[in-house]
């Protein structure tokens, strides 16, 4: 079984760029996982907002538990990107 560190790997070698809405559902996880939750103040660009959010979402969740989701939804989203 791959570790989570693996699957980030893989995620980031994707033959394809996933969607937007893909990227953020993956950043949300990825950041609660190794950074623990938000504590920054929500940005004013667009760009940055999406991201400070997706993170901000998944407040109060432990870092094991993202690590499982960020790798459900590598789960979700390789066969699309992988091929």
């Amino acid at each position: 079984m791959l570790t989570f560190e693996e699957i980030v790997e893989k995620a980031r070698n994707f033959k394809q760029k996933p969607t937007q809405e893909e990227f953020l559902e993956f950043y949300g996880y990825y950041k609660q996982a190794t950074a623990g939750d938000c504590d920054s103040d929500e940005p004013e660009d667009p760009i940055k907002k999406a991201l400070w959010q997706a993170w901000k979402d998944k407040a109060g969740m432990t870092a094991d538990d993202a690590k499982e989701y960020y790798i459900k939804v590598y789960h979700k989203y390789a066969p699309k990107y992988q091929e």
